[in-house]
């Protein structure tokens, strides 16, 4: 003789915290990953095979897609500029000033669909801050072009 149970109860565990907490979880990850993010202005740097990087840097210009140029765009004096030969000499010497470091450089980030000529009047520019400098008996500024690193 078979002896049945009739017990309904089904015994599950209550999921509802458990959404609160991934929930919570994918708002937290959200937020810092915005926070983090290492290139204010969005460019599409050429690549290099080269693989070398230059951590220390003092000065950057960085020049987007619609040729708008920034000098030290992540929060060392957000200036924008738009007209190479007038504007961007003052906020260069204003830069020049406000730095610090013992290794004068400029790191120079276009975007690859900027043509090379404004690539070179950006260069044209930094040559005369430096002929500035050398006429002050201070250092010279190096220049270093900004790429994407290999895979």
């Amino acid at each position: 003789m078979g002896i049945k149970l009739h017990s309904t109860q089904k015994i599950e565990p209550n999921m509802s915290s458990m959404s609160d907490l991934v929930f919570l979880l994918l708002i937290f990850f959200m937020i810092t990953s915005t926070l983090v993010s290492p290139n204010v202005i969005s460019l599409s740097l050429p690549a290099s095979n080269s693989g070398k990087q230059n951590t220390p840097k003092n000065i950057e210009v960085y020049v987007d897609s619609l040729k708008n140029y920034y000098v030290n765009p992540e929060g060392k004096g957000n200036d924008f500029v738009t007209a190479v030969a007038d504007s961007l000499l003052p906020a260069l010497r204003l830069a020049a000033e406000n730095d610090q470091s013992e290794q004068h450089s400029i790191i120079l980030r276009a975007d690859k669909s900027v043509p090379i000529e404004n690539v070179v009047s950006l260069m044209d520019v930094i040559n005369v801050l430096n002929a500035e400098l050398e006429a002050q008996e201070k250092e010279r500024y190096k220049v270093a072009l900004a790429t994407e690193g290999k895979d």
